[in-house]
């Protein structure tokens, strides 16, 4: 099974992006998105942007994220 984490593009220097998700700021490659642009959101998998989103989407599977309890899942 894959999963792809929503991210915001907060930077952008050649082909890596900065994502923030929540209150945590990663790097990702953009090879498989190029046209993004800081303040888009982007699905997130293995390091790689795979997709753009709309921003009411990823804040939608945000909160049900956030609403998950780890503890319990694992």
């Amino acid at each position: 099974m894959c999963l792809s984490v929503p991210g915001k593009i907060v930077k952008i220097q050649d082909s890596i992006g900065t994502v923030e998700i929540g209150t945590i700021k990663r790097e990702v490659f953009l090879h498989l998105v190029p046209e993004v642009k800081a303040g888009e959101y982007v699905l997130i998998h293995a390091g790689c942007a795979i997709e753009t989103i709309d921003e009411e989407e990823a804040e939608k599977t945000l909160k049900i994220i956030r609403e998950l309890d780890y503890d319990e899942i694992c």
